[in-house]
């Protein structure tokens, strides 16, 4: 038999990758099976990797923090019964290192030497990450430290991979560009009439002052991933934001209508989230071109309409889960889809998968009272819409007799989109076609 190799298992058709936040168990450790054996986090959504065998942990080939790839060899196991044969060993065995997949494959690439060798007669001369506030794979980083790109140099190229990272196509085009930063391109796709940007400049972090009586924090790892996701979206797209009021006096009546009897026969509360879910999702199928994404010079347009909700958790921080394929659902069971995410969210039970996909974003300010807001967009998709709370205001209504005075139920929706390829029109077309459908309630419509 041979030894138990521990892959990182697949989490979800979108999820192609997970950072290692903890190994429960050490080399030596004796597992048993579905016992865990590490901690993993992709995006938001942290969760835990079980051991299929029983056995002693020889060997794990990923540190804490490291980006690993889905299918990649994280471990071996020596199962019991290998142990026992390894009291009378027919002939001596030598263990040789797994690689990772894409460390293992850059290996092979023109005969390089394996950066993993133990035996290795030239050490290669380690770069320090720590000043740089990029996320980076261990592919990059061996990459880098082989062919000498210091730090400074890593965080000026234009990364191609997912939300802005450096792969090793990136890498290798780096170098054999004879190592001139790539900044440049970015200038070269923009109009000629737009002056050339400035080279990225490295950001420093402004001291602050500490007194006696002040508390430090330090932030939590999904803290520092918002943190960083935001920074990078207001880097990357040219936010513009517009507003349209609208009056949902139709919507809020049939709603105070129909909970109650709803909720008796369903078993399901109705919010208004899933309504305004719907109302984008046909506003989408209206207008698609607010449904796309941008690599490099090229636009993506998606097929599918999968929105993200965001929500706050009782920590504090924001979660987006996914409703996928949200055009396809009716009422009901976008009302399901919403009261399973949000209740799971706040449960910390949400599955990988279902942060994954998003093709555009939608967060209700209204829950905590506010009227309107300028999100940000969540990379890579190119708009996001925020709802803000209902209010009774007066407002002037046009009838066959005239226009009258009368209190009605109003709010603001604010769209955040990327000006880079969407314009005001499109952009002003959309928040409107949303404000319309939720203008336009059926009073009488059954659920």
């Amino acid at each position: 038999m041979a030894l138990y190799e521990l892959v990182l298992p697949k989490m979800g058709e979108s999820v192609a990758e997970a950072t290692i936040i903890k190994w429960v168990k050490q080399p030596g450790d004796q597992i048993d099976i579905d016992e865990s054996v590490l901690e993993i986090a992709t995006d938001k959504v942290d969760s835990e990797v079980p051991s299929p065998v029983s056995g002693k942990l020889l060997k794990i080939f990923f540190k804490e923090d490291d980006i690993v790839q889905v299918g990649a060899v994280i471990a071996t196991i020596e199962t019991e019964a290998i142990a026992k044969q390894a009291e009378n060993p027919p002939s001596e065995q030598v263990f040789t290192p797994v690689l990772p997949l894409e460390v293992e494959e850059y290996v092979q690439r023109d005969g390089i030497p394996d950066l993993a060798a133990a035996n290795q007669e030239e050490s290669i001369k380690p770069v320090d990450f720590s000043n740089s506030s990029r996320f980076y794979s261990p592919l990059v980083k061996s990459m880098a430290a082989e062919e000498g790109i210091s730090t400074a140099d890593l965080d000026k190229i234009i990364g191609t991979g997912s939300e802005g990272r450096v792969t090793k196509k990136d890498i290798i085009d780096f170098i054999n560009s004879g190592k001139t930063v790539q900044t440049e391109v970015a200038s070269k796709e923009l109009p000629l009439s737009v002056p050339s940007p400035e080279p990225v400049q490295e950001r420093k972090t402004p001291s602050v002052s500490v007194s006696g009586g002040d508390e430090i924090i330090e932030m939590d790892r999904m803290r520092k991933l918002i943190a960083d996701h935001m920074v990078m979206s207001k880097q990357t797209s040219a936010h513009v934001t517009s507003f349209v009021e609208a009056d949902v006096t139709n919507l809020v009546q049939w709603r105070d209508r129909i909970k109650n009897s709803f909720e008796k026969r369903e078993g399901e509360k109705i919010t208004f989230t899933p309504i305004f879910i719907e109302a984008v999702a046909k506003a989408i199928k209206d207008l698609p071109m607010i449904n796309i994404s941008v690599s490099g010079t090229q636009i993506i347009k998606k097929r599918d309409i999968n929105i993200g909700m965001a929500a706050a958790l009782p920590s504090g921080n924001l979660i987006v889960p996914v409703i996928k394929n949200a055009d396809q659902l009716n009422l009901y069971g976008l009302t399901k889809a919403v009261n399973d995410l949000a209740s799971r969210a706040r449960l910390s039970k949400l599955k990988p998968d279902e942060t994954q996909g998003g093709t555009f974003t939608m967060t209700n300010l209204g829950t905590f009272g506010n009227i309107m807001g300028t999100p940000i967009i969540n990379q890579p998709q190119v708009a996001v819409l925020a709802v803000g709370a209902i209010k009774k205001k007066p407002a002037v209504i046009e009838t066959e007799f005239g226009d009258v005075i009368a209190i009605r139920h109003m709010m603001f929706l604010s769209l955040s989109y990327d000006h880079r390829v969407v314009d005001g029109s499109l952009g002003g077309s959309f928040v409107r076609r949303v404000a319309d459908y939720l203008e336009s309630w059926d009073v009488n419509r059954e659920l």
